[in-house]
């Protein structure tokens, strides 16, 4: 009977101690999501943000020009590195964008820098409407100041243009601030020009029927309105010489010399003109985590971008041009690149 008792004793104590084991192997086990083993069974913290959000807008541009192209392929890289939702949608770009972003209605933007810059100081377009809800998540590439014209124009330079048709683009917009200030330098205001406030779709139109003469448009270089014009229609871009750039970089820094190179639309020597910077903006309330993550998912996979200016966006250039704040999430990215 002892014998028995003993071996069912024993029996029982080794029942006890798997159960304590098992106890002990779960309690070990970090139920944080964001945590996985890595190749050697140590712990790796992924990149994915813990917030709640579910869905992001980023706010493009028209559908012809470069902010449009790029945001498609932008909002797939941040929905599959981050898991929130991003969708691109179309918008009047740069100055519309930043009202829009202010009043909830995207949470991250396309925008020129000097009009980033522009928002956040009340001048310009935003006088007496300055807003202090955005921050930087980092520069793109250059935009460059193209004034497109036609051979059959017979405009050669920024003096040809007064008293002819010219597309300035929406007013408060990038494209007018840039148009307004390029005309500017050459001594010549909007009273001097037929101003027209088209769109790149509708500029490129207006050219290819004879409606307009001659069309601001600031973007990225090669710009699919102005390349799908020159399959039907020789394009000429107007230049703008070193000391009228000068002059402009000199009261506007946010400025800088810029090139349109030789075969660009088919033109058949390059052209010297001026560029400011395209950016990425975006809520100041956005968790940090939240735009490290979306910040690393475009700088990080730049070689996923198709479109020709994938290969200007870079880490290292991130920061350049930059005037307003940058948010912390992208300055902790960022930070780790150097």
């Amino acid at each position: 009977m002892k014998n028995k008792q003993f071996r069912l004793l024993m029996l029982l104590s080794a029942l006890a101690l798997l159960i304590l084991a098992a106890c002990g192997s779960d309690s070990g086990t970090n139920s944080n999501d964001t945590e996985k083993e890595d190749s050697n069974g140590d712990s790796a913290t992924t990149d994915k943000p813990k917030s709640d959000i579910k869905f992001l807008s980023l706010l493009t541009g028209g559908t012809q020009g470069t902010y449009y192209a790029l945001g498609g392929t932008f909002a797939d890289l941040i929905t599959t590195e981050t898991d929130i939702k991003t969708t691109a949608e179309v918008s009047q770009a740069s100055a519309a964008n930043m009202t829009a972003l202010q009043e909830g209605k995207g949470e991250i933007a396309f925008v020129q820098t000097d009009i980033a810059y522009y928002a956040t100081e009340g001048k310009l377009m935003f006088d007496g409407k300055k807003i202090d809800t955005i921050a930087a998540l980092g520069a793109l590439y250059p935009e460059t100041v193209q004034l497109v014209t036609t051979e059959a124009s017979g405009i050669k330079t920024y003096a040809d243009l007064k008293g002819k048709k010219v597309s300035v683009g929406a007013p408060g917009s990038g494209t007018y601030a840039n148009a307004e200030q390029l005309l500017e330098i050459h001594g010549l205001t909007m009273d001097d020009i037929k101003a027209q406030n088209l769109d790149f779709g509708e500029s490129t139109d207006g050219l290819q029927s004879g409606q307009i003469d001659a069309a601001f448009i600031t973007a990225g270089t090669p710009t699919g309105a102005v390349e799908a014009l020159n399959a039907t229609t020789k394009v000429n871009i107007i230049g703008v010489d070193a000391g009228k750039a000068d002059e402009l970089i000199a009261k506007y820094p946010y400025y800088a010399k810029d090139t349109v190179a030789s075969g660009t639309y088919g033109i058949g020597s390059a052209v010297e003109t001026v560029s400011v910077l395209a950016m990425l903006a975006v809520k100041k309330d956005l968790p940090e985590d939240v735009v490290y993550a979306m910040t690393k998912a475009i700088y990080d996979n730049t070689d996923k971008i198709s479109h020709d200016k994938g290969r200007l966006i870079k880490a290292e250039t991130g920061l350049d041009g930059i005037s307003i704040d940058i948010h912390p999430g992208a300055q902790k990215y960022f930070d780790e690149k150097e």
